[in-house]
C-alpha cells in the first residue's frame, strides 16, 4: 500500500502535473462533445486547471532542481495535446475556423519535428520565451471560446475569436523564429 506521503510526493512532482494535461485531453473531448452551458462550463474549468499546470510544472521543476530531458520534451508535447485537442473540438462545432486550427496544428507539428531534430543533434530543446507567449495566447483564446455562450451581456465567443487571431499571429511568428534560430543546424553539410 502506498502511503499518503508517497502519494503527495508523486502528485507534487512536475512530471505528474505535465501528465495531467495529457490525461485531461480525452475528458475535454467528451465534455465539449455536448455543447450546452453546463458541459462547456465544466470543460472551461478543466481546461483552465490543466493550463495552469503548465506554469506550475516548470516552476516546480526549476525550484526543486528536477529539470529533466523528459520534462523538456513532454512539457511542450502536453501543451500541444491539450490545445490541439480542444481546438479540434471547438472547430467541430463551428466555434473556431477549421482552416485557422489547421494552420496552428501544422505549425505545432513542424516545430515539434524541428525540436526532435535539434534534440537528436544534442542541442537544447527548451521552449523559448516566444513559444511560451504563443502558448499563453492560445490558452487565452480557448477559454472564452469554451465559455462560448453569452453571460451578463458579454459575447465570450467574440472575445475568444479576437484572441484566437492574435494567437494565430503569435503562433506563426514563433514558428518562424524557431526555424530561423536553428537554420544553421538544418542546412549544415
Amino acid at each position: 500500500m502506498i502511503s499518503g506521503e508517497k502519494i503527495k510526493k508523486i502528485v507534487s512532482h512536475p512530471n505528474f502535473l505535465t501528465m495531467f494535461r495529457i490525461v485531461a485531453s480525452p475528458v475535454l473531448v467528451v465534455l465539449i462533445h455536448f455543447p450546452n452551458k453546463f458541459f462547456m462550463f465544466m470543460a472551461t474549468l478543466l481546461f483552465s486547471l490543466a493550463a495552469i499546470t503548465d506554469f506550475f510544472d516548470g516552476f516546480l521543476a526549476r525550484r526543486r532542481g528536477l529539470v529533466s530531458n523528459f520534462g523538456k520534451i513532454i512539457d511542450p508535447l502536453a501543451d500541444k495535446i491539450l490545445i490541439i485537442t480542444t481546438l479540434i473540438m471547438l472547430s467541430s462545432h463551428g466555434w473556431a475556423p477549421v482552416w485557422l486550427v489547421c494552420v496552428i496544428i501544422w505549425r505545432e507539428l513542424a516545430v515539434t519535428g524541428l525540436r526532435n531534430f535539434v534534440a537528436a543533434n544534442a542541442e537544447d530543446v527548451s521552449a523559448s520565451n516566444m513559444g511560451k507567449y504563443k502558448t499563453g495566447f492560445q490558452i487565452a483564446a480557448i477559454i472564452p471560446l469554451l465559455i462560448h455562450f453569452p453571460y451578463f451581456g458579454v459575447n465570450f465567443h467574440a472575445i475568444g475569436m479576437v484572441l484566437l487571431w492574435c494567437a494565430l499571429g503569435m503562433t506563426l511568428w514563433s514558428g518562424v523564429a524557431y526555424f530561423i534560430q536553428f537554420k544553421a543546424l538544418l542546412f549544415k553539410k
